[in-house]
């Protein structure tokens, strides 16, 4: 089944007098439990088209549908709630509120949907277990490692159960054997039947994927499948 269908998609951005076409024309179809990695040089598009597939920006020309819905023209408010509900994000910087103990920063986004405090907590106490923070949930970012800042980020990603982990560099603050460890647990909730999108410029990253999608100049450069779809884990097969 089709999560992502985007057809002719096109970004152009005003750059004082000048026009920018950051995405020429690019359409791309991602099924429902699809592990993809979006690889390119700096200028390539890669970041354009992650922040159109997030639903963090609109295209100028083409067609986005989101499980059947046209995303392309919706308002702001109508983009904050597919992004609330549909995607968990996980960027190279974390982004968790340094105050905060992680199982707060897991808390969040259930916070946002507005669902109740006893809920929202058991949820976010299980993701943290899921990705192997039992004993660290009341550790604030400053008293965990990368690695283990990333692990929330990607229970943040995962506490509202989406239909897609977009992650923008998960890696890219970490060292080899860390961003091993990360790209392992990414390829544990793919055999789960999640659908995760990945952009990076690292080909040792992009090989943990299934299918490899290069950008060059607003293009599509190839698309390949690299690796056969991964057999969903059944519940209870597999523990962190």
């Amino acid at each position: 089944m089709n999560i992502i269908n985007i057809e002719h998609i096109a970004k152009i951005y005003q750059v004082g007098s000048e026009e920018v076409h950051a995405l020429a024309d690019v359409s791309l179809r991602i099924d429902k439990g699809e592990y993809v990695a979006i690889m390119g040089p700096s200028g390539s598009g890669k970041s354009t088209l992650m922040n159109i597939l997030g639903c963090l920006d609109t295209p100028t020309k083409g067609v986005y549908n989101f499980k059947g819905t046209s995303v392309s023209q919706m308002n702001d408010n109508e983009l904050a709630s597919i992004r609330n509900k549909e995607i968990g994000f996980v960027f190279q910087t974390f982004n968790l509120l340094p105050r905060s103990d992680a199982l707060h920063n897991v808390e969040l986004p259930l916070i946002y949907a507005g669902v109740s405090s006893f809920e929202r907590k058991e949820r976010a106490r299980a993701a943290l277990e899921h990705v192997g923070l039992a004993d660290r949930m009341t550790h604030k970012p400053n008293e965990l490692s990368g690695g283990q800042r990333q692990r929330v980020a990607i229970a943040r990603a995962l506490v509202t159960s989406p239909s897609i982990i977009l992650a923008d560099e998960p890696t890219g603050n970490l060292d080899t054997k860390t961003g091993e460890d990360i790209m392992s647990l990414f390829l544990e909730i793919s055999g789960q039947g999640n659908t995760i999108i990945l952009v990076t410029h690292e080909e040792y990253i992009a090989e943990h994927a299934e299918r490899i999608i290069r950008l060059r100049d607003g293009l599509i450069e190839n698309d390949e499948i690299v690796k056969e779809r991964f057999a969903p884990i059944k519940n209870g097969a597999s523990k962190m």
